[in-house]
């Protein structure tokens, strides 16, 4: 059992969802990092695994509070409330951001995962043959992701679904983007950008008394792919989760090496000086989806240049992105003293 929380950890609970969610819609970046360096990682994990038969027997028997209670359901309500909020609202302002100021923004994130490094290799003293191997196939697999070329968009509903359950893992899996995975599949556009944004538009109508949309057969339709892909999602958070408690409880060590290799390995995805490769026609336009917005299908890397000013306000938003993570150890550091008084 989990010790109970404050009215003030609720509230860093929900902002850690807030920033957990910004973090899975951003290309590169791993919501598992969030959830990692926040220090709430394994109880995410062991709460989800929690979802499973028994769960549901008390579900179906209408014994609703000993479900909540079985799940960590205060926990997992918290945490999954400010990651739905972030998808409308800091995620938003984080696609602002990415188009104003993209890279100051990859610069903040580089900063926070050289962080997230530190800080989860500092108190970790159990490398040896195993760990050391499992640490470099971990740093060669998150290197080798972020040279893949990505494929075309697929709107089949099984190939939707297993998107959802591939996806999902960056909020499983610390280092590997679940949105990075998407581009890779082709289909980030399709079930991150115009999906969501239909869902949107939808709710909007709804309130507004509009319900004109159950005869917009495109917006129907996309509206039956991000079930699927939420479908897929869900069931891919639960089955990794209960593989990861298995490899968590019986292989620790090895899987905290291969996460410090596969982050360290990441840090090719993030790297804020690049520029963005987006689709084209054969006579070299831009492709646009159906918002007017470019589609991302890669980015090409180059080294800064030290003349330019913007450089070394890139730099100083790395300092602030290790920052964040010096300062949530800190947090952690001192809510856990005063759990020992």
């Amino acid at each position: 059992m989990y010790e109970p929380r404050t009215i003030l950890d609720k509230f860093f609970l929900f902002i850690k969802g807030l920033c957990m969610g910004a973090a899975n819609k951003v290309p590169g970046v791993s919501g598992g990092i969030v959830a990692f360096v926040a220090g709430f990682y394994e109880e995410f994990i062991y709460s989800l695994q929690k979802v499973n038969g028994k769960a549901f027997k008390l579900l179906i028997n209408g014994r609703f509070k000993s479900f909540y209670r079985y799940i960590n359901g205060p926990f997992l309500s918290l945490l999954l409330s400010g990651m739905l909020v972030s998808y409308f609202s800091v995620s938003k302002l984080l696609d602002y951001f990415l188009e104003k100021k993209e890279l100051f923004v990859w610069a903040a994130f580089f900063g926070m995962i050289l962080g997230s490094i530190y800080y989860i290799s500092k108190d970790f003293e159990h490398w040896n043959r195993k760990t050391i191997i499992a640490g470099i196939i971990g740093l060669l697999v998150g290197v080798s992701i972020s040279f893949l070329n990505p494929a075309k968009e697929n709107d089949n509903l099984f190939f939707v679904f297993l998107c959802g359950i591939i996806s999902v893992s960056g909020m499983t899996l610390p280092g590997l983007s679940g949105s990075f995975i998407l581009i890779l599949l082709g289909n980030y556009v399709l079930l991150l950008v115009d999906s969501v944004n239909a869902l949107y538009d939808t709710f909007a109508e709804i309130i507004r008394g509009d319900f004109g949309f159950v005869d917009n057969q495109a917006r129907i339709a996309t509206l039956k792919i991000l079930a699927v892909f939420t479908l897929g999602s869900a069931t891919g958070l639960v089955s990794l989760s209960h593989l990861l408690s298995y490899v968590l409880k019986h292989y620790k060590h090895i899987t905290t090496a291969i996460i410090i290799g596969f982050i360290t390995g990441s840090l090719g995805v993030v790297w804020p000086w690049k520029k963005t490769i987006v689709k084209t026609d054969e006579l070299g336009n831009k492709i646009l989806d159906s918002n007017g917005e470019e589609i991302i299908v890669n980015y090409e890397r180059y080294f800064p240049d030290f003349g330019n000013p913007e450089t070394w306000w890139a730099l100083f938003f790395i300092g602030i992105g290790i920052a964040i993570l010096l300062a949530l150890d800190w947090y952690g550091k001192n809510r856990n003293d005063k759990n020992d008084k």
